[in-house]
């Protein structure tokens, strides 16, 4: 595919349920992640609330960038999102909906072509776009001397 990028970042064990997440070939500053108790120490964010912020920033940031695509300059956005978990069939707990709401400082009469800004701003979004298609993971393990031992495509 053209224009491929490619995210690399890397997890190192620092505690029981606790990493340290490091976005490799970048500035960014590492973050703690961890489950939430009895498993974890809560000591940062868990995967599931990571998921949650990934598409409520997403959409903050696309909703932006289409506001600003015709000239609007919006004040400040305020986004709120909430998962709903639930058990599957196997009762395993799955992020079964997302729900996000952003909210604008303005009015939308105070804000130029806000039907078209709102019309395409989830498409811009690719974080959004891509847990509703769904996401391909491939999925391998490797043993200390780093032979692999596990191989998964889905």
């Amino acid at each position: 595919m053209s224009g491929e990028q490619l995210i690399e970042l890397t997890l190192e064990q620092t505690g029981d349920y606790e990493f340290r997440v490091r976005f490799d070939g970048t500035a960014i500053p590492d973050i703690t992640t961890d489950e939430t108790a009895p498993l974890g120490g809560e000591a940062g964010p868990n995967p599931g609330r990571l998921l949650v912020a990934a598409v409520a920033n997403c959409l903050s940031a696309s909703l932006l960038f289409a506001l600003r695509k015709f000239k609007n300059t919006p004040d400040k956005l305020v986004t709120k999102a909430r998962a709903i978990l639930e058990r599957n069939e196997h009762g395993r707990l799955r992020v079964a909906r997302i729900q996000v709401e952003l909210q604008l400082a303005q009015p939308t009469a105070a804000l130029e072509h806000i039907e078209r800004a709102l019309a395409q701003f989830e498409d811009f979004c690719i974080v959004t776009e891509s847990v509703r298609q769904g996401v391909t993971v491939d999925v391998s393990v490797r043993d200390a001397a780093g032979a692999v031992v596990h191989t998964s495509h889905a």
